[in-house]
């Protein structure tokens, strides 16, 4: 599915040939993002991501650096997160080359200019003002909170505005050096290549860069115990909800079998919750749920929008379907949330920057890599006892958070609701 190799100066590159991929997708992935980052620093590996596209001696503004890939179809985009920072283009074939010194350009000289950190300051402030603004993603921050108390894994990935505030060009530059190193990047292309020609350009492009061993690791994160509600009083036109449970981390065992439950509760149109909070009672619009895997942690969370009188409802309905899943699951219910899965992720494997991702992903984070047939296999395995089981074990009552967002009356009715 894949070769790998190191280059001399400590960055891994994974290939994966697609012969049949008119397209090529570079994703270059660093261990870094804001677990990584101190209550000061918060929000800087987003402020970096941002000004990488800001301008280098060769493309000067963030025009010349966009022109350059859109102006041959492509699409080049990044994105910061809690454990990592990626940054990605796919193109047409014909164009790799030109998209991968696009971003190499970027990632090794970008200029920082001081005019572009103070622009892009604001940029940033007025993003975290439009996250405030959006019930739905502010809801999300809460949940965040309540699941990893006072820990950067609670916080924005973005930062707050006292901190985005605060942060200076020498804090930029400092994070830089003991971050963004080869010996921290992984750089993965899928398409229609072979590894020994990409082997060959991609050492051109990233073999001079040099740097020592990255700073230290992040806060490890133990859970304890917390508040189990947050309420914001909002005048919004719905109410909106976050139900979240502490999950399992990345690399635990029955990390699949926690999936597919989710899969089973609330993951598409005929999942549990959509047929019963949606379709049988009409209680909300947007009902689903999902699940996060950090290197130490994890999370399973159900959002929903609903009406305001009808909060205590719809939260009791979603704890019920929560219980119900203390019981194995019937073989049929139980296959056709295997096949969901993995119709899904075979079906992402058609698209190059999804392969890209999926190599990239899982060794920048794990150090190891299974292949799609593998994770089928494990998923095939899963038997509806164990299902049941990783529900008995992560679905406990004092494990319970629940974050609202609307015009609320009495935070401690819902409290009271916090029963399975």
């Amino acid at each position: 599915m894949y070769l790998k190799t190191t280059l001399d100066n400590g960055l891994r590159l994974i290939t994966s040939t697609m012969p049949h991929s008119r397209s090529v997708s570079i994703c270059v992935f660093l261990a870094v993002g804001s677990r990584y980052e101190t209550g000061a620093e918060a929000g800087i590996s987003h402020f970096i991501e941002h000004l990488c596209f800001k301008g280098t001696p060769r493309r000067a503004t963030p025009k010349d650096i966009a022109a350059a890939i859109e102006g041959v179809g492509g699409i080049l985009n990044a994105a910061a997160d809690r454990e990592l920072t990626f940054y990605w283009c796919k193109v047409a074939r014909p164009h790799f080359l030109l998209a991968l010194d696009v971003l190499a350009d970027i990632l090794l000289h970008s200029k920082f200019d001081p005019v572009d950190v103070e622009r892009e300051r604001q940029v940033i402030v007025e993003e975290i003002h439009a996250i405030k603004d959006s019930p739905y993603q502010r809801v999300g921050m809460l949940i965040d909170d309540l699941l990893w108390p006072d820990h950067p894994l609670g916080r924005d990935v973005a930062g707050n505005e006292e901190s985005v505030l605060s942060i200076n060009r020498d804090m930029i530059t400092g994070f830089l050096a003991g971050r963004y190193l080869p010996t921290n990047t992984v750089v993965a292309i899928a398409g229609d290549v072979q590894h020994e020609e990409v082997m060959g350009v991609v050492n051109e492009a990233f073999g001079g860069w040099s740097g020592r061993r990255p700073a230290g690791g992040y806060l490890a994160y133990e859970e304890r115990p917390n508040t189990q509600l947050r309420v914001e009083v909002r005048d919004t036109e719905q109410t909106h909800l976050c139900l979240a449970l502490p999950g399992l981390p990345l690399l635990h065992p029955k990390r699949y079998a926690l999936d597919l439950l989710n899969t089973i509760l609330g993951e598409g149109m005929s999942s549990r919750l959509f047929v019963e909070i949606r379709d049988n009672l009409g209680l909300a619009y947007s009902i689903h749920s999902s699940v996060e895997h950090l290197q130490d942690t994890g999370a399973m969370v159900v959002y929903a929008g609903v009406e305001h009188e009808k909060l205590p409802v719809a939260a009791e309905a979603i704890l019920e379907q929560l219980s119900l899943l203390y019981k194995p699951v019937s073989k049929s219910e139980l296959t056709k949330a295997k096949e969901l899965s993995k119709g899904r992720l075979l079906l992402r494997m058609e698209d190059s920057r999804s392969v890209a991702g999926w190599t990239g992903g899982q060794e920048i984070l794990t150090n190891r890599i299974l292949s799609v047939d593998q994770v089928v296999s494990i998923i095939d395995a899963i038997t509806a006892d164990e299902v049941a089981q990783v529900a008995q074990e992560l679905i406990i009552e004092d494990r319970l958070r629940l974050a609202v967002v609307g015009p609320v009356k009495d935070g401690n009715e819902l409290k009271e609701l916090l029963r399975l």
